[in-house]
Parts: C-alpha cells; sequence; structure tokens
C-alpha cells in the first residue's frame, strides 16, 4: 500500500505542559488557527469552546469557506474528535482527533489523529486529504508545544 493510500495518519510527540493546559488550546476553535500544521484554518468566531459530545464549531477556512465541525468523542482534559461539514449539511466523513496522556513528570504525550476512510467525493477533497501526512499532523503538535514551552 502506497502512502497515498494510508487513511488513518497519526503522529505523536511529548509536549512540556499539563494536559488540561493543551487541551483549552485544542476544545477552543478560536485558538486552534495558531497552532494549525495543515494552514488551512483561518479564523473561529470566539465563545465557542467545546463542551460535549454533539457540539458543533465553525470554522472559516484559509480559503475562506465554512465548515461546521461535529463533536463526536469528548473526555475533557483527554480526548477530543470532530467530523468536519458544509454548514447545514452532512459531514465528509473524515475525522480529527486529539488525545493528551499526562505523564508523570507533569508533560503530556499527545497524538493527533487524521482518518479518513469515510470520506467520500468530490475528488479535490480526496486529494487534500492525501496532502495530510503524519508531518502536517507532526507540525500541528510542534506549533502546540512552541505555544505552551516558549
Amino acid at each position: 500500500m502506497s502512502e497515498s493510500d494510508v487513511r488513518i495518519v497519526r503522529a505523536s510527540r511529548e509536549i512540556a505542559a499539563p494536559a488540561a493546559t493543551l487541551f483549552e488550546l485544542i476544545a477552543d476553535p478560536a485558538e486552534q488557527p495558531r497552532w494549525d500544521g495543515n494552514e488551512n484554518l483561518g479564523s473561529a468566531a470566539p465563545g465557542q469552546r467545546v463542551t460535549a459530545v454533539g457540539d458543533v464549531f465553525v470554522m472559516t477556512l484559509t480559503k475562506g469557506a465554512e465548515r461546521a465541525n461535529h463533536v463526536v468523542e469528548l473526555e475533557e482534559g483527554r480526548r477530543i474528535a470532530w467530523k468536519p461539514g458544509e454548514i447545514d449539511g452532512p459531514t465528509f466523513g473524515q475525522l480529527w482527533r486529539w488525545e493528551l496522556e499526562p505523564l508523570d513528570n507533569g508533560s503530556t504525550l499527545v497524538t493527533h489523529t487524521y482518518d479518513w476512510t469515510d470520506l467520500h467525493g468530490p475528488e479535490a477533497r480526496i486529494q487534500r486529504a492525501r496532502s495530510t501526512t503524519a508531518g502536517t499532523l507532526r507540525a500541528s503538535i510542534d506549533r502546540l508545544a512552541a505555544l505552551v514551552e516558549g
């Protein structure tokens, strides 16, 4: 199987910060463009901090499109995942997940996953999914680390 056929991509890294601090930056959509290593997130209105499965937050992408992100997993301070879709439409089929594992030294093992197993067309969306690699996921983790370790 070639790298472009891999539909579940992940990256991990230890960050020298508590899980609660990192979770606040991930669960608040207005903060997400600050650490987005995929260079796809433009802005999100303040006041959309995710608190429960079923929440939907709206993100404006760098190219101007708006996405409704449906939260499908949430364990406060530990795990969050969402599925993007059109505003007032179904989700596209991909999933973005963040998992935070507190470590004994006060740091956190951060794992970022992009799962596009169920992604459906158009072809441009499939090509964009293929361009999301462990490297771009790691870039998001590294930028998140720079915000809290700096």
